[in-house]
């Protein structure tokens, strides 16, 4: 299980920032596509054991083969997360199918979304029903993350999001551990504030930002467009002058070093960060592997460079 979250006492210097970057990348968790099981035995070269792996399930995607690429990556020797997106499932004995099979599989969490989809195909609109349901603990599933935005969602009011996030950090408790993982973002601040003021209102769930791996720009902007990233999608554009630029590959080394000295001085109290592949999961595990190793400097320009 990762840390849970604490403020960390170390002094707002570079060494204590470089200390902070490195322990991020060595306990942060990781998101791939079905497609890229293929990558699994490589990645053991560049992931500690027990890291937690995502699975994400997309719309044309079957449960079955969510459930063969958890296997694999449970047998890997990593901690299998998959994604459900409560609006694709039809059916209460759907659900409870989905999560039988997962529980055969021993799978440990699950991360529950909505979905972006206009209608429900069945009982489940939102991740609340589905954590008031009771089925989670019938077939003994007790960790669960579900989503944040700290920036808001393009398609829902900001204050139903904020209600939402808060009703399914409550729903959490004994039986229940609720961890929030959040959407990706490019700037670090809004993610502070919004720690700022789940942590001020008493929630005291474990928190992790949402970070983009390394890829090229226009691939960024496309998933951030399609996501529905929120403002910070700005940091994108700020520096690149041509299309070499463009086509080169942009990792997230100012904002996850901007989280780092947040976290240091003791402004942002979140557990750690999470990364979304973009189709580059083994790009994203070897620079994960460098930089929690220690490869890398803190640069000018308020980010750094690994080696």
């Amino acid at each position: 299980m990762q840390q849970s979250s604490q403020e960390i006492s170390a002094p707002a210097d570079k060494e204590g920032v470089q200390e902070t970057i490195a322990r991020l990348a060595r306990e942060a968790t990781i998101e791939i596509n079905v497609q890229d099981e293929k990558y699994l035995a490589e990645s053991r070269e560049y992931l500690q054991p027990g890291t937690r792996v995502f699975v994400a399930h997309l719309p044309k995607q079957s449960w079955e083969d969510t459930v063969a690429v958890c296997r694999t990556v449970r047998d890997m020797g990593y901690d299998a997360t998959p994604h459900v997106p409560v609006r694709l499932l039809d059916s209460e004995a759907t659900l409870d199918n989905v999560l039988a099979a997962f529980a055969r599989e021993k799978i440990q969490r699950l991360l529950l979304i909505s979905g972006d989809y206009p209608e429900a195909a069945g009982p489940y609109s939102t991740v609340s029903q589905v954590l008031r349901s009771g089925l989670l603990q019938k077939h003994g599933l007790k960790k669960v993350s579900v989503a944040g935005h700290p920036e808001g969602h393009p398609k829902v009011d900001l204050a139903e999001v904020r209600r939402s996030e808060r009703e399914k950090a409550a729903l959490g408790g004994p039986d229940l551990e609720v961890t929030l993982v959040t959407q990706f973002f490019f700037e670090h601040e809004p993610f502070v504030e919004w720690v700022r003021e789940l942590r001020a209102e008493g929630v005291r769930n474990d928190i992790y930002g949402g970070l983009a791996g390394p890829a090229n720009l226009s691939t960024l902007f496309r998933f951030a467009m399609r996501c529905g990233a929120g403002p910070s999608i700005r940091a994108l554009g700020a520096r690149p002058t041509s299309l070499t630029k463009l086509i080169g590959e942009r990792g997230p080394e100012n904002v996850m070093r901007g989280l780092a000295e947040a976290h240091v001085a003791g402004t942002a109290e979140f557990t750690g960060v999470h990364f979304f592949c973009f189709g580059g999961f083994l790009r994203t595990c070897k620079w994960v592997h460098a930089v929690a190793n220690g490869r890398f400097k803190l640069n000018a320009s308020g980010g750094f460079d690994v080696a």
